[in-house]
């Protein structure tokens, strides 16, 4: 197995690929390949995704430029931000990603279930020959027609396969489908396996189980967290050309957008008024131009804010000019004053654009992604405390 580590955010290296390999990073987007001019070798960069993929006999490892403990943060703050708030995880940060989720998963679950697997009521309708619970009339007799037995009833069981179990599973068998994992951090996800004998595997296409926080399962709380941001990586098998792909992988511009929408919801909720991500709306007046900004902000008063959240890797002479004409699209159709775009601090500081023939100001912030998180909440709570000013 060839190995291949690339980092985000870093120049191209030359590496020795071939034909269908590169085809293959190419459509599978995990790297922007290049034929190197007259050679037979290629430029090869990291795109936006991080993780771990196999490539035929390709092994590929690509890095955040974050440290991944922020990484996770970032992740876990934008799905619940209460919880990620006031916890964190401790991982292995010269693990790749999928390594060290693994590991701290491994450890964080067993610790919960060392107790004994957690137990709650779940509903369950069967057919059985004596009576349990209560009987289903109508099923008893569009199914039976009148016959006595069996009995189609409903019961409560007190059991081990409750959601909270079936996540733990969910996240241990994803974590065993993934691609170079350690011989020991394996070993550790079999045995937590084994500890889950009798919980209900999800099938393919199934969704989380939903689970509500409680006093009962108050243990099981952090690695349920961290199960679910593992479920949420994009995990892939397909086929391009002759060779099988497969992986697990983050889109960091995703993890980017939707960490800080979450975040400026959560640090402008104190003005009240109303947040929308995503917000659908049209360029034309025919409704044929589709534009979702990632953040809308109502206020009170009607004041509108209208923020873009961009990770893209800024240009050495400044912020990408695409991201201008968007964000003066926005403006224009919701016939605001101003717009605000919101970058990983880069090459860059903020700067502010008036544009010639239309009153509007597009600012463009940065944010310290490498910032302990509580200094990263405290930017993002003075940048909101400036828009809603």
């Amino acid at each position: 197995m060839r190995l291949l580590t690339l980092t985000e955010g870093t120049a191209p290296e030359v590496v020795a690929l071939s034909s269908d390999e590169a085809e293959a990073l190419g459509a599978a987007e995990l790297a922007v390949v290049t034929r190197l001019p007259g050679s037979a070798d290629w430029m090869v960069a990291a795109g936006t995704k991080v993780g771990v993929a196999r490539v035929g006999a390709l092994q590929v490892s690509i890095r955040p430029k974050v440290a991944i403990e922020r990484l996770v943060f970032l992740m876990g703050y934008a799905t619940k931000p209460t919880f990620w708030r006031d916890h964190s995880v401790l991982l292995d940060v010269d693990s790749d990603l999928p390594e060290a989720l693994a590991h701290a998963f491994a450890r964080l679950a067993n610790k919960a279930i060392e107790q004994g697997l957690l137990q709650g009521y779940k509903t369950v309708d069967e057919s059985l020959p004596v009576l349990r619970g209560r009987v289903r009339v109508a099923d008893q007799i569009s199914r039976r027609f009148g016959v006595g037995l069996p009995l189609e009833v409903t019961y409560d069981d007190f059991t081990t396969d409750i959601p909270e179990n079936q996540i733990l599973l969910a996240a241990v068998v994803r974590l065993l489908r993934m691609t170079g994992l350690s011989a020991g951090v394996r070993r550790a996800l079999q045995r937590l396996r084994l500890k889950l004998t009798g919980v209900t595997e999800l099938r393919r296409g199934d969704g989380v189980p939903t689970w509500q926080p409680t006093r009962l399962n108050t243990r099981y709380q952090p690695p349920l967290r961290l199960a679910e941001l593992i479920l949420a990586g994009d995990s892939f098998e397909q086929r391009v050309g002759d060779l099988d792909v497969s992986g697990f992988v983050f889109d960091m511009w995703k993890i980017y957008e939707d960490f800080v929408t979450i975040a400026l919801k959560e640090a402008l909720a104190p003005y009240g008024g109303s947040a929308s991500m995503q917000h659908r709306m049209h360029l034309d007046r025919a409704d044929q131009v589709l534009m979702k900004p990632d953040f809308l902000w109502t206020g009170r008063n009607g004041h509108q804010i209208v923020v873009d959240a961009k990770y893209k890797a800024e240009k050495p002479a400044g912020f990408p000019q695409a991201d201008l004409y968007q964000m003066l699209a926005y403006c224009t159709v919701l016939g605001i004053p101003e717009g605000h775009l919101v970058y990983a601090r880069g090459n860059e500081d903020a700067a502010t654009h008036r544009v010639v023939g239309a009153d509007v100001a597009i600012t463009c912030h940065t944010l310290n992604l490498d910032a302990p998180p509580e200094d990263l909440l405290r930017e993002v709570g003075a940048l909101a405390s400036r828009l809603a000013g």
